[in-house]
């Protein structure tokens, strides 16, 4: 079997060969010719009750069904290693399907392993969805499972506390509740959570697949019976991912194994050096607090964010901050370039009482820079304090 790397490069492009062409085609059709009346009908059924291209005369409507769009999932899903995969326009609209999806057989009751991206918490926070959550510690998953619990949500690592959940044990919790776990920090080439029992895998592909921070997008490997209900969720919601976010995304898992790596060393490097400086209180990585031996177990690496708490709390967090000049002050992570934020005061603020990030803490998602630049930045960005 070819490894994860050769599989990055070449997954989802089995057929270009016999196409004549080297690079995958875009397809931008909005809508397409239908071969008849009556075959058209029967491809708009199967279409957008989450059937496949295999069953249908015509992709008929974009919102349905794009070639462009199929060609990333089925590559995200190697990697993944789970049959099938379904792409959205971003990642909250992927959580959001996964929702409906779990929940359309009248079961609302979710629950939810904290910390998570703030927007997954203030969904289930808000019962925006009209569902109901219990937040629960990882031993007390078990416990908080209820005949009317429709999924068991947990994000490993987590955001932006960096903490790890060990996911064989979380499923084997869950029981024959179907487990989601948001992988977006790890990336498959760190971890995949389907090997491990998770039902569904969640990623916010604007970050490290896309790499760049030019798509938004989401994305939500499986097996083809989830697929099928996902698929279904999307055609009647309008969320596809538009073609050429998908053909920019399927560029990028070229490249996602070699980025991950070479960011995931700058972050171990700086953690080790923000361990030692007398302004930072504590520093959250993988490298550097593992209690459960996870790393080298469920993941192949500690991955490229770090999180680090600054003594004098949020004002002080906010001066470095705003200080830092090759570091952008900015959401998001996974790209080329390195990003600064705030998590209590930007991503994680909807975040309720005690699960909300503590003022002193700052996030940083380490890019392809020089480390010793990084370095040199924050070195500057934490002695004006």
């Amino acid at each position: 079997m070819t490894t994860l790397d050769t599989r990055a490069v070449h997954a989802g492009r089995d057929d270009l060969s016999a196409l004549g062409v080297h690079v995958p085609p875009i397809d931008l059709s909005t809508t397409n010719p239908l071969p008849g009346v009556a075959s058209g009908g029967d491809a708009y059924e199967t279409l957008a009750t989450g059937g496949t291209m295999a069953g249908a005369a015509s992709a008929v409507y974009q919102r349905l069904w794009n070639p462009t769009v199929a060609r990333f999932e089925t590559a995200l899903a190697e990697l993944e290693g789970t049959t099938d995969a379904v792409a959205y326009a971003s990642g909250m609209a992927a959580l959001t399907a996964a929702l409906l999806a779990a929940t359309r057989d009248g079961k609302r009751h979710v629950v939810a392993v904290r910390p998570l991206y703030g927007g997954t918490d203030h969904v289930l926070a808000t019962g925006l969805l009209g569902t109901e959550v219990s937040w629960a510690r990882p031993d007390q998953v078990a416990a908080a499972v209820r005949p009317d619990t429709a999924l068991v949500i947990v994000e490993t690592p987590a955001n932006p506390t960096l903490d790890l959940v060990d996911i064989a044990a979380l499923a084997a919790a869950a029981g024959d509740t179907p487990l989601l776990v948001d992988n977006t920090v790890a990336t498959p080439v760190l971890q995949q959570p389907a090997r491990h029992g998770a039902t569904l895998v969640l990623h916010s592909a604007t970050k490290s697949i896309g790499g760049h921070g030019d798509v938004l997008a989401g994305v939500i490997a499986c097996d083809a019976e989830w697929a099928a209900r996902l698929r279904q969720v999307r055609a009647v919601t309008g969320a596809i991912l538009h073609p050429l976010g998908a053909y920019l995304l399927h560029r990028g898992l070229q490249t996602l194994p070699l980025r991950v790596r070479a960011q995931q060393a700058g972050a171990e490097k700086l953690a080790a050096w923000l361990a030692e400086h007398p302004a930072v209180e504590r520093v959250h990585h993988p490298s550097a607090h593992d209690p459960a031996g996870l790393v080298g177990r469920q993941m192949s690496g500690t991955g490229s964010l770090l999180a680090f708490e600054v003594r004098g709390g949020a004002p002080a967090a906010a001066a470095v901050a705003d200080a830092c000049r090759l570091i952008t002050h900015a959401v998001s992570l996974g790209g080329v370039d390195t990003l600064i934020q705030h998590p209590a005061s930007l991503t994680h603020r909807p975040v309720e009482g005690e699960a909300k990030p503590c003022g002193g803490l700052l996030r940083i998602s380490v890019g392809l820079e020089d480390p010793e630049d990084l370095r040199a930045d924050l070195a500057r960005a934490l002695g004006a304090l």
